[in-house]
């Protein structure tokens, strides 16, 4: 049975930790220069590799047999590791 504020609780941690990082990107990218050019360059390479671990990890899933629920926790395992990995790395001071 699915728990709706668990649910909810984890959708606002999610969606509280994008917008971290999208705005720790964006004070990066504003500053301009090689770090800016690197970051743009990373931040579109992560979200491929993100985006294909994701649906690998859903697709394993669903050919096992897995319930859809658990395809979807397994597909937003690799997002959420990456998130948090670049909200660790852009909150460091440089």
């Amino acid at each position: 049975m699915i728990n709706p504020w668990k649910a909810w609780l984890d959708a606002a941690i999610f969606a509280g930790e994008a917008q971290t990082v999208i705005a720790m990107r964006m004070m990066r990218l504003a500053g301009g220069g090689a770090l800016a050019n690197a970051e743009a360059q990373r931040m579109v390479t992560e979200k491929l590799a993100a985006f294909a671990a994701a649906q690998a990890a859903a697709g394993v899933a669903l050919a096992a047999g897995k319930r859809p629920k658990v395809a979807m926790t397994r597909a937003m395992t690799p997002i959420r590791k990456r998130m948090r990995a670049n909200r660790r790395r852009l909150g460091r001071a440089r």
